[in-house]
């Protein structure tokens, strides 16, 4: 086992520390975008049709183990006929691979071929090869000798070739020399067509996942120690501009970063079933990743809500992580990958401090600087709504969208706006450039305080939130303040600072509307509790959420709303969370 925290950058915030949101609030230009349709195109042309031509292996050098277990529930349906993801559900006899009707989870699912590890956690191969090569058939009918379209994407054939290589016992069982030798075919023309069109992938994980493909592909199907080399120089391109120097996603996406690693995971045993040791860049990167990851976690081990994930669960972040090699801790501050993390007895708290990612890098981005999620052993009593990217099909697009919000944040909004604009087509606009952070740390409390000016040019306010967290983790105290800034300020600009309260708690307000009584749900650590919320400077409410669960189902639950109005010469909310029991 390796133990990554040497490799870890070092753990620490300079007084003062100013995080800039580079390249701000524009999208991909025309001349990208222009680059990018034309690069689709040449998929079409005849020279590309002649590029993606050769011999193809008789058989693979090495077949590695997939190191990750899948779903269950996915993989009985298999057995059922049923293809299911996220709620989407297609009968494997009729679903139409040609003229698909699918969900954009599903389309990524069903092309990605992940579908094969939940097969095989729950099959044998006797069981589960017939299901695989059926589908795998109907893959190659539909999309194998046409070179275009979502199934051609190049993230999508560098997760295929692990998946493929890794469940090969699963496709390539039949007797049937023609269909094998399709597969086989396919599988040479994925690699051909990655080696000129990996570094055309969105930079971040849709890269890296392509680039993972080659390196595959290089150590796994003969004579490919040309490949290799080209693999490992261009996935080193991929994770120096896809992962942050403290080992977080560009996107700042949980769920991004977690896929990152179930990538290198998954590569770590294909150089293993070679008997060769990973490169130098992608091992440490890994090592990077793993605790930047974790950071995110709360007491439950589950993934915190930020940047349209949800809540993945302690089961998978643990397998995915164990499946690495790597122990390591928590990292608690991560300067670019914007998160901080405090924790202090059963208590955790981790918080947005940097603005969110930039438009050209992440599209679904949330505008969510400064919220917070906090959790008492293993419940969560403060959330965001989370879940934007990672809800069931069935959820309203509205809905969606509404996830994306400041509001939908437990953090401060001013006159119902959001503090980066959120655009139609997706991206984040203007808003939040810059960050002011600092954070002091002893054994009787923790603090972190930092300031945004998202709000600024609208209305003439900074947002400035300080935290301070006990060192037994019994209280968390907090001020969201509005200071002047700039010339446009405006007097009685309506605010509200929301506290959205995890799944099964149950909130009670105070005879005197200044307090609430919050008891937490569940079973184990933290399980009953009751904590006592209080606030100055604003009208206490409690409100209607909604809550995104590791499903992505939406759940009811409730919201704690400080509202009021700040005047020309700013305003203050203080407030406080204490454990009564």
């Amino acid at each position: 086992m390796t133990d990554g925290a040497s490799d870890v950058p070092t753990d620490g915030v300079e007084e003062g520390k100013r995080l800039i949101r580079l390249g701000g609030d524009k999208g991909l230009s025309l001349a990208e975008r222009l680059s990018e349709r034309f690069h689709r195109l040449t998929w079409r042309t005849p020279i590309h049709s002649m590029r993606l031509k050769g011999r193809y292996p008789l058989k693979l050098i090495a077949v590695p183990d997939d190191p990750i277990v899948g779903d269950v529930g996915r993989g009985r349906a298999l057995l059922e006929g049923v293809l299911s993801f996220r709620g989407e559900r297609h009968e494997i006899e009729t679903i139409d691979l040609a003229r698909p009707q699918f969900g954009r989870a599903f389309a990524d699912h069903l092309h990605g071929f992940a579908w094969l590890r939940d097969l095989s956690t729950v099959a044998t191969r006797a069981q589960g090869a017939p299901v695989a090569e059926y589908l795998m058939a109907r893959w190659l009918e539909a999309h194998a000798d046409t070179v275009q379209g979502v199934a051609w994407r190049a993230d999508h054939w560098g997760r295929r070739l692990l998946f493929w290589t890794s469940h090969a016992p699963l496709i390539l069982s039949s007797t049937d020399l023609i269909y094998r030798s399709r597969v086989l075919n396919a599988l040479a023309r994925g690699a051909r067509h990655l080696d000129r069109g990996a570094d055309k992938a969105p930079a971040g994980t849709p890269r890296i996942a392509a680039w993972t493909g080659i390196v595959a592909a290089g150590l796994l199907i003969p004579g490919g120690d040309p490949r290799r080399a080209l693999g490992e120089a261009g996935l080193a391109r991929a994770l120096a501009t896809g992962l942050t120097d403290d080992g977080g996603a560009v996107s700042r996406s949980p769920p991004a970063l977690l896929d990152t690693v179930e990538l290198l995971a998954m590569l770590r045993e294909t150089y293993a079933a070679r008997r060769i040791d990973m490169p130098a860049p992608v091992a440490t990167a890994l090592a990077r990743a793993v605790p930047a990851l974790l950071g995110l976690t709360l007491g439950d081990k589950a993934l915190s809500s930020w940047q349209g994930g949800g809540p993945v669960g302690a089961e998978r972040v643990a397998a995915i992580v164990e499946a690495t090699g790597i122990r390591t801790r928590p990292l608690r501050q991560a300067r670019d990958w914007g998160y901080q993390r405090l924790a202090a007895g059963a208590a955790v708290l981790v918080v947005d401090a940097a603005p969110p990612p930039v438009a050209r890098l992440v599209e679904g981005g949330c505008a969510s600087t400064l919220a917070f999620e906090f959790s008492d052993g293993l419940a969560r009593l403060i959330v965001n709504c989370g879940g934007a990217r990672a809800a069931r099909a069935t959820m309203p697009a509205a809905l969606l969208e509404g996830l994306r919000t400041t509001a939908a944040h437990s953090t401060l909004t001013i006159a119902d706006s959001n503090s980066t604009a959120i655009h139609a087509d997706g991206t984040l606009g203007r808003g939040v450039a810059a960050v002011e952070l600092s954070r002091q740390e002893s054994d009787a409390a923790s603090r972190i305080e930092a300031s945004h000016d998202g709000y600024v040019r609208r209305y003439g306010f900074v947002h400035r939130r300080q935290l301070m967290l006990t060192g037994d983790g019994r209280e968390l105290r907090g001020e969201d303040a509005l200071l002047p800034e700039g010339r446009r300020r405006r007097a009685n600009t309506a605010f509200a600072v929301r506290f959205h309260l995890g799944h099964g708690v149950q909130a009670s307000p105070t005879a005197d509307g200044l307090a609430a009584i919050l008891r937490l749900p569940g079973q184990g650590l933290g399980s009953g509790a009751l904590w006592q919320f209080r606030c100055r400077g604003g009208t206490l409410g409690i409100e209607d959420s909604v809550w995104v669960d590791a499903g992505g189902r939406p759940l009811h639950t409730q919201q704690l709303v400080v509202s009021g109005e700040a005047p020309a010469g700013g305003a203050s909310v203080s407030w406080a969370l204490k454990r009564a029991s």
